[in-house]
């Protein structure tokens, strides 16, 4: 049914509620993974037009994806880890379409209508913009 699942991970605490689900799935239908994460800090958003440097938050994203890549690859799955540069719902729909993705796997907040006016939701932006169908997990904890 998929073969190849792109997992948008955000370097936090949602990123452990999502990752088993996504486990789970991927071990059951023999899915590859792609952990992605947007790097989305003044330096990331300027990065190509100004010829800067890598920086501490873009080394310490990179970092956190690998280890969560070599964590589930201990566990048999095939992942490769992308750092991705710029707005976050635009480079998760961009990416997803060119790597050939059949599933997109979010964290969901619970923000309500405030939160999300205030933060932005990442997952509405994406579900506007892809034909790619999407997982959701709450990251609530009951």
């Amino acid at each position: 049914m998929y073969k190849k699942i792109l997992v948008a991970l955000e370097n936090g605490a949602a990123d452990e509620r999502l990752l088993p689900h996504i486990s789970l799935l991927a071990r059951q239908v023999g899915a590859e993974l792609l952990l992605l994460h947007v790097a989305d800090g003044w330096a990331a958003r300027n990065f190509e037009q100004l010829k800067l440097a890598v920086s501490a938050e873009m080394k310490a994203d990179s970092d956190y994806l690998e280890t969560a890549a070599e964590r589930l690859r201990r566990t048999g799955l095939r992942v490769e880890a992308l750092l991705a540069l710029g707005n976050p719902p635009n480079e998760i729909v961009r990416i997803a379409a060119s790597s050939g993705c059949d599933l997109i796997a979010l964290a969901s907040h619970g923000h309500k209508l405030i939160g999300d006016i205030v933060h932005g939701s990442t997952i509405d932006k994406v579900r506007h913009n892809t034909t790619i169908p999407l997982l959701v997990v709450s990251t609530k904890v009951k």
